[in-house]
């Protein structure tokens, strides 16, 4: 029988060039998540490097790896040791120049399923089309042996359809690996206005659809490569929130966290029974969703 509560232990990192130190960070972060209770632990997007998409270099895809693969077996190992569901993120090659950002749910040493990210942005500092394919297996519901998890990835978190299609699946927690933050020379204008608005949409993403959100951010300044004056600054602050848009658990703008929480999935029936938003769609009427603006 499905339990009613879920501990979940979200791991804010700061990233290093090297790529074995932030398999060591991760590693000691999910195995403190897990002696402290959580039996789903989730990492940031991309936590195995530096943000790379800072600037198109074709030799970058070089970072991709398989999926199945030597990452995902080592942690799937690390899950099934310590008997906890892990949602990693990951570049994966798919075959030559066919590359995705990729996340995966690990039920212990079986994978439950995986999430191609859909949204690919491309703004300056975040050139993720060069590199990604966008995904091709939809919006999805990955059942896990504790709840049912809605895995979608940063870009993908500002666009109300996918949370709402992946909640229409039965998703009672949407889970969002994360990469963002300020350029450092527009923060002192607008940094505040930017982090609002991300936890905005991310609430009201909850409130909308009467689930869980978890949302994983990595922190600290990341140069642009061969331009050490420019970067973006990862404003960390991920946190949790509640079916009814209540900010449960939070990190701080900046240091590493595992920040624990105990999500009520009792609550996601008695939310959408005060506030009956699906009950009351008007689903005859949204025909015009499936264009791209006007008619």
């Amino acid at each position: 029988m499905q339990e009613q509560t879920l501990d979940i232990a979200l791991v804010q990192m700061q990233m290093h060039e090297d790529r074995t130190e932030n398999d060591r960070r991760a590693v000691a972060a999910i195995r403190e998540g897990a002696a402290r209770g959580a039996k789903l632990v989730c990492l940031p997007e991309l936590f195995r490097s530096h943000y790379f998409c800072q600037t198109e270099d074709a030799d970058l895809c070089d970072l991709a790896e398989p999926i199945p693969g030597p990452t995902t077996e080592r942690y799937a190992a690390l899950a099934q040791e310590l008997g906890i569901d892990l949602v990693l993120s990951l570049f994966e090659r798919r075959a030559a120049g066919v590359y995705h950002n990729t996340a995966v749910v690990l039920e212990g040493q079986h994978t439950a399923g995986m999430y191609r990210k859909m949204h690919i942005p491309d703004d300056p500092r975040y050139y993720e089309k060069y590199y990604f394919t966008p995904g091709d297996l939809g919006f999805r519901t990955i059942s896990t042996r504790r709840c049912r998890l809605g895995v979608l990835v940063c870009w993908d978190q500002w666009f109300p359809e996918a949370a709402r299609l992946t909640a229409l699946q039965g998703a009672e927690v949407l889970i969002y690996p994360t990469a963002i933050g300020w350029h450092p020379e527009e923060k002192a204008a607008v940094g505040d206005t930017q982090r609002d608005a991300w936890r905005t949409i991310q609430r009201s993403h909850a409130i909308a659809n009467g689930c869980y959100v978890a949302a994983i951010n990595r922190w600290g300044f990341e140069p642009t490569p061969g331009r050490t004056e420019e970067g973006i600054e990862f404003f960390g602050s991920s946190f949790v929130t509640a079916p009814d848009g209540a900010v449960i658990a939070e990190a701080p703008v900046a240091g590493s966290q595992v920040l624990l929480a105990r999500l009520d999935l009792g609550a996601i029936e008695r939310q959408r029974r005060g506030w009956p938003f699906l009950r009351d769609r008007r689903i005859d009427a949204y025909g015009g969703l499936g264009q791209r603006f006007g008619r």
